[in-house]
């Protein structure tokens, strides 16, 4: 078993680092190019639309759900449509007022600013965005004490895309001013498996039907994981194989990341195995799992849990976290042998 925190804990670190080059140059440049999301790019080609007829700067977007499902690839998308340039920042990043005022005047008319885990903004911040979305002003304070004035400053009309994977945690004046709110979902293993044929197709990979559904499989419905599952499937098959992806190759290769054919990896493993044997299944807080597996609370709840939750092999309720009889099956064990305690699963 790996200890915690370490790099046995792939999709962490997946989602947990920015887009590499190799994954940029995979991400589609139009909608026409853009696959599954159908109500998400629906709702966007309606405005995109509309506001090119009207020759006008798109109204503000809130894109949110689990990371690595495209919100970034959307709203460079969304520049491209509209002939517009998009400025991409990120919440945690713009610490005081002067920096989102930076920002906003460097914008020319109808640009794009995308600001990333906007959940995470400060408050400060977050109320000279007000009327910078509403009436695309801000007023800065100069200076302090005695010689403290205000002064206004006229920004270009632009549109705000923000994206969060937290949407609960925005406040309520903040989502109120967005026109469209939008959330992305996990994506069905039809739709993975022609992202990843399109990706090997660009990167001059040889795959076959059967081994884009075997990635598709582990690739937990998100198309940063398996964009990143393919570049290691690719070197794996170059170095033990005859350099195609096939079933038996990518089968292969996923277990050497302790990726069972299940989407499960150890961490996962870890989670169920711990809540099956010393809490009995559960209801147990999400913060006591955190402590007995060794990881963050936010880890566990941005990463392993939703997941796990989609899948079935948790259930969240107001006591807790418990385990189904998937999640027992999916460790090896019973929900309870004759001692109370979780038995061996051996049928």
């Amino acid at each position: 078993m790996s200890e915690p925190g370490n790099s046995s804990n792939y999709f962490r670190d997946v989602l947990a680092k920015p887009a590499s080059a190799a994954e940029a140059a995979l991400r589609p440049s139009a909608f026409d190019d853009f696959t599954g999301q159908g109500k998400t790019l629906e709702r966007l080609r309606v405005m995109v639309g509309a506001a090119r007829r009207r020759q006008d700067a798109l109204n503000h977007i809130l894109l949110s759900g689990p990371p690595g499902l495209g919100k970034t690839t959307l709203a460079l998308i969304l520049g491209l449509e509209m002939e517009r340039n998009v400025r991409i920042t990120s919440g945690p990043v713009i610490e005081r007022p002067s920096d989102l005022a930076g920002l906003l005047t460097n914008l020319e008319e109808g640009d794009i600013l995308f600001i990333d885990e906007i959940h995470r903004i400060s408050k400060t911040v977050e109320e000279y965005l007000y009327s910078a979305m509403e009436d695309y002003r801000i007023d800065i304070l100069i200076d302090q004490g005695p010689n403290a004035r205000s002064v206004r400053l006229t920004i270009p009309r632009f549109t705000l895309v923000g994206a969060t994977t937290r949407s609960g945690l925005l406040t309520a004046p903040l989502r109120s001013r967005f026109t469209l709110q939008t959330r992305l979902d996990y994506y069905s293993r039809t739709d993975l498996e022609k992202i990843i044929l399109r990706s090997c197709d660009l990167l001059g990979v040889t795959i076959d039907a059967e081994g884009a559904e075997e990635i598709s499989r582990r690739a937990r419905g998100t198309p940063r994981i398996a964009n990143n599952l393919i570049h290691f499937t690719r070197d794996f098959a170059m170095e033990r194989a005859d350099g195609a992806i096939t079933r038996p190759v990518a089968s292969a290769a996923l277990e050497l990341l302790e990726i069972d054919e299940r989407g499960l990896d150890e961490m996962d493993k870890r989670i169920l195995r711990i809540m099956a044997k010393h809490y009995r299944g559960g209801p147990v807080g999400l913060g006591t799992v955190a402590v007995a597996v060794g990881e963050e609370n936010e880890t566990l709840e941005e990463v392993h849990e939703p997941f796990l939750i989609q899948e079935g092999y948790l259930q969240r309720t107001p006591q807790g976290r418990t385990l189904t009889a998937k999640g027992y099956e999916a460790v090896g064990l019973r929900p309870e042998g004759p001692a109370g305690q979780p038995s061996l699963f051996t049928d």
